[in-house]
């Protein structure tokens, strides 16, 4: 199949409708009494008419069900982070006037509850000056609501007052400047004689700083692999660097993934995500090499994003079930990032559809995609990468880590919950497969591949040392004399040291450049160390947060747990121990070896003083590579001073 990008089908025709009487036929073939008029256009995706068009396969589901194969453009809410600074308050009225107060102020928006740490000035005029973030998506549709409560005793607090703030009245800053602080007054609710509410406003205030945070990017992706790094205000973005078009054609060998009238059976379709834009295609219904033939096209801000496709299977298509009792399966997933495609290149190709269930990793079909990366300005494209990933906010008010988790996982249950009120709904079992929302979670597989990644990063530097270990046991005796020579003109002409090591990185990445991968990468179960994985690791991970397994099943996955613990305890507290011998170099913790390092010092000083730098650098290369005939196999004697000395590990219990 030839897929062609045209850039002029996102154009609706200009031309009218003409309109045509048709006579009709029976069954036959003869004509019958009546005509119809028609208006027949054949027309392209970008036709308004496409979304709700009626396809082939749309009288096989049932008019109830046809909302629900449709494609669809969705747009991700904006989110915005509230910054809510919480100083003091004043005047508070506590019922017993005989106790010290211990005042916290608890803080809510929506399913978002926080709380600030009990005031150390135990009075009815407590000061906190501590920060709340939350995330909040336009528009605005409930209140920040802030609660001075009064611990009276173990887990009962006593309401002292409560204000709510409309956010659409917060003021929006987008630089590090402070905002203007308020006192808003702190209500509390009564009951009478009669158990009516009545609000009583008392002298009682609280003085925050409030703000809506348009200057950082509300993180609903991974940064790994995010589509987007733009900050929330408009008002902030950069021009685009160019245009991704994305054409989802077809899939192939799909699994079966329900049974219908006694055979297996697929209703597939496509989620595509980049930036707020989302895409839907249509379902084809009961196929397993479904064609969806489809076009989708974006703006790029930063070459340094990643788009994501996935493939599900429509689980709403059966008239009368119960909402909420089927939920669309995943079949795979794909990501691409764009700065490993080149620019105005049309790739076309298979992607496989990797899933990780409890039994192992399983391969679900392969999908077919078109993709093409298109820069508007080459010069505007490279100098982004010299700019910060992230908006400068993240970097002169930068997050904690356990915030950003928090505040990420408020933002996809947001996303989600928008997303799931459209029609049709993008449901949000695929919302949250889409944007990862279990990554954070502890994985036996995952550390494991973080591991094996990290011994692929040192490989180099390992194979160096193997190979620099060869020339110094003169392995081989014609390679071991030219870097002789080598180290000689290095140090008798220092300056030819920075050019020789750029030029030689420079013929290194000319020489590889040949091997320049073809294709985007796509999921690999050997990196993922999917295809090697223990199936009580697999059933770890697919288990439920908390826990829902036996109680033996526990144990012994805590066990495991603090065996590997216990191992990575063993290795940071050897990294300690040699940290600590350094600092004990000078701090006469054990003074004969202080000693001796300081006369060493002392003598090195007055003989580098007077002897060519380069005499000594010769000499120390000479001796690092002197023969095997006058080597020892025993360790150096600095080696054996270093590992003598004194650490903190004999004080601890």
């Amino acid at each position: 199949m030839l897929f062609v990008f045209d850039q002029n089908i996102y154009s609706p025709p200009d031309s009218p409708l003409a309109p045509q009487w048709y006579r009709l036929e029976d069954r036959r073939g003869e004509k019958a009494k009546g005509e119809l008029m028609l208006a027949v256009w054949m027309g392209t995706q970008a036709d308004e008419a496409f979304p709700d068009a009626w396809h082939s396969d749309a009288a096989t589901v049932g008019p109830e069900a046809v909302a629900n194969i449709r494609s669809k453009v969705y747009l991700s809410p904006k989110l915005w982070y509230v910054r809510v600074n919480v100083i003091e308050a004043q005047d508070l009225v506590p019922s017993d006037k005989t106790r010290y107060p211990e005042v916290s102020v608890k803080a809510n928006l929506g399913n978002q509850f926080l709380r600030t740490r009990a005031s150390q000035s135990k009075t009815i005029n407590p000061m906190w000056n501590e920060d709340l973030m939350f995330v909040a998506a336009e528009p605005f549709e409930e209140p920040l609501v802030l609660t001075a409560e009064d611990r009276v005793g173990p887990n009962k607090d006593e309401i002292l007052g409560r204000c709510v703030i409309p956010l659409h009245n917060v003021q929006r800053r987008l630089d590090h400047k402070p905002v203007n602080t308020r006192w808003f007054n702190l209500e509390k609710h009564v009951v009478d004689e009669g158990e009516k509410k009545k609000e009583i406003r008392f002298s009682s205030r609280i003085h925050l700083r409030v703000c809506l945070e348009g200057g950082y990017h509300v993180l609903d992706e991974s940064t790994h692999y995010s589509s987007d790094l733009r900050p929330t205000a408009k008002q902030l973005w950069k021009p685009s660097i160019g245009i991704l078009e994305l054409g989802i054609i077809s899939a192939q060998g799909l699994m079966p993934m329900k049974t219908r009238d006694g055979r297996g059976s697929t209703d597939a379709y496509c989620v595509a995500k980049y930036g707020q834009k989302w895409i839907r295609t249509r379902t084809i219904v009961d196929s397993l090499g479904p064609r969806w033939n489809e076009q989708y096209i974006w703006e790029v801000f930063d070459p340094c994003t990643v788009i994501t496709v996935g493939v599900y299977d429509n689980g709403h298509l059966h008239v009368g079930e119960k909402p909420g009792a089927s939920k669309d399966s995943r079949i795979g997933k794909v990501r691409i990032r764009l700065s490993t495609l080149e620019a105005d290149r049309v790739y076309t190709h298979s992607y496989p559809l990797l899933v990780l269930h409890n039994s192992g990793v399983k391969k679900m079909g392969e999908v077919h995609l078109a993709v093409r990366f298109t820069s508007l300005s080459v010069i505007n494209m490279l100098s982004m990468y010299s700019q910060p990933l992230l908006p400068k906010m993240h970097y002169i008010h930068p997050l904690s880590v356990i915030q950003q988790d928090s505040l990420r996982h408020q933002a996809i249950q947001i996303v989600s919950m928008r997303l799931s009120r459209a029609e049709p709904p993008l449901r949000k079992e695929v919302v949250e497969h889409m944007l990862d929302v279990d990554s954070h979670m502890w994985s036996m597989r995952r550390s494991k591949a973080n591991f094996f990644r990290i011994t692929i990063v040192l490989g180099g530097l390992i194979a160096f040392g193997r190979w620099f270990d060869q020339i110094c046991n003169w392995k081989n005796p014609l390679t071991t004399i030219l870097i002789h020579i080598l180290f000689i003109v290095l140090v008798l002409y220092p300056e030819l040291i920075l050019p020789t090591t750029f030029l030689y990185f420079s013929l290194i990445g000319i020489w590889n450049f040949r091997l320049r991968p073809r294709h985007p990468p796509h999921m690999d179960t050997r990196l993922s160390h999917a295809d090697a994985a223990h199936p009580d690791e697999l059933d770890e991970e697919f288990d439920t947060f908390p826990t829902s397994r036996s109680s033996d099943m526990i144990r012994m996955r805590y066990d495991r747990l603090r065996s590997i613990a216990g191992k990575v305890q063993t290795v940071v507290g050897d990294l300690a121990t040699q940290g600590e011998r350094f600092h004990n170099l000078l701090s006469w913790r054990d003074t004969r070896a202080t000693t001796l390092f300081v006369t060493f010092c002392f003598i090195a000083a007055l003989v580098l003083y007077v002897t060519p730098f380069q005499v000594v650098f010769l000499l120390i290369g000479f001796y690092v590579l002197r023969h095997p005939r006058f080597r020892q196999k025993h360790p150096s004697a600095p080696f054996n001073y270093f590992k003598r000395l004194p650490a903190r590990v004999d004080t601890i219990l």
